[in-house]
């Protein structure tokens, strides 16, 4: 394991890293979901991709990686670019898949890879709007240690400011940053994802000005048994 520390906004972050591939000239940058790690996204591309340098980045509050603090999506972006500078990367290929889709995004590269990427806002069940609804009156009662009861399975072993931070990013809508994307995007996704639906996924694709959707068999993770064809499409697809 590699640690570099940052400093982003007079506070320290810990960044846990995995280099693949040390001595090629360009490189692909993998940010996970939220509640992941970059043990799994080096399990499921490590052997593929040969010719680029492989950057995988546990996120501050993930894996390895530290964070105190409560974050925006905005603040993670900054703290992977701070990090990227220092690993002087040209994040030729960025990668992102869920949570770490909109990171990504903000990050700006020449090549941007979305796997069932978050952003795209969708109508909740009746029964998660009763419980942020029960959440909500808790809090205002001064009964926030009994909220812990409705949150997610994403919440509900979080430190508060995991929590806290959840709560910045889970509703973001990024539609006018998908549009605003500058470069070549790449967008897969898993034709029975509950969490990120396939009409998000084409709604992202027909946003970015030039994009190419793919879908697999899969859930939100069909990656995992994919990466083989999206690594194929990746490097027949990617713009010099």
């Amino acid at each position: 394991m590699a640690i570099k520390e940052i400093n982003y906004q007079d506070k320290k972050y810990i960044i846990s890293y995995e280099i693949k591939n040390p001595n090629k000239k360009r490189d692909i940058v993998f940010l996970h979901g939220w509640g992941s790690n970059k043990e799994l996204m080096s399990s499921v591309f490590g052997l593929y991709l040969p010719d680029y340098r492989h950057i995988y980045i546990d996120l501050p509050g993930f894996g390895k990686s530290s964070n105190d603090n409560i974050l925006t999506t905005k603040d993670y972006a900054n703290i992977v670019n701070s990090f990227l500078q220092i690993l002087d990367s040209d994040y030729f290929i960025l990668l992102g898949h869920s949570f770490g889709g909109k990171v990504a995004t903000l990050l700006n590269p020449k090549n941007l890879v979305l796997l069932s990427s978050a952003g795209i806002v969708e109508a909740k069940p009746l029964s998660v709007k009763i419980k942020i609804f029960l959440a909500k009156l808790l809090g205002k009662l001064g009964l926030g240690e009994f909220t812990r009861a409705f949150r997610t399975k994403d919440a509900s072993n979080l430190p508060q400011n995991m929590y806290e931070t959840l709560k910045n990013v889970v509703n973001e809508d990024f539609s006018k940053n998908f549009i605003d994307y500058s470069g070549f995007a790449l967008v897969f996704w898993g034709d029975k994802d509950r969490a990120t639906s396939i009409e998000s996924g084409k709604k992202i694709s027909k946003l970015i000005k030039n994009s190419k959707f793919f879908s697999y068999e899969g859930d939100h993770y069909f990656f995992l048994k994919n990466a083989k064809t999206i690594t194929g499409v990746i490097s027949s697809n990617v713009m010099d």
